[in-house]
C-alpha cells in the first residue's frame, strides 16, 4: 500500500515539476505561466512559443493547466455575456445551442 502511495507522489512531484534555466538567475516558470503561453501561441499560431512553452513543464502539467485556464476563460465570458457556461462554450465551438 505505501508503495502505491509513494508512487502517487512521485507521479505528482514530477507533474509539478518546472525545468530552470541554464543561466540560474531566472525563476522556473509553473504549469499557469506554461499554458498561458501555450494557449496564446496556439492562437497566434506560434510553433515556436509552443514548443517553447510545452517544454517548461511536463505534458501532464501543461494538461491541466490549459484546462484550467479553459475552465477560467469560459466563466468569466459566461458571466459576461449573461449566458451559462455551456451555452457559451457550444457558442465557441460551433454548436447548436441545447
Amino acid at each position: 500500500m505505501f508503495g502505491r502511495i509513494r508512487e502517487a507522489w512521485e507521479r505528482s512531484r514530477t507533474a509539478r515539476r518546472t525545468k530552470g534555466h541554464p543561466g540560474g538567475g531566472q525563476r522556473p516558470h509553473n504549469l499557469f505561466e506554461a499554458a498561458a503561453v501555450y494557449v496564446s501561441a496556439c492562437a497566434d499560431d506560434d510553433q515556436e512559443r509552443i514548443d517553447e512553452a510545452a517544454a517548461w513543464v511536463s505534458p501532464e502539467a501543461l494538461s491541466f493547466g490549459v484546462n484550467e485556464l479553459a475552465c477560467r476563460a469560459l466563466i468569466v465570458l459566461a458571466r459576461e455575456r449573461g449566458e451559462s457556461p455551456q451555452d457559451v462554450a457550444r457558442s465557441l465551438l460551433g454548436l447548436p445551442a441545447a
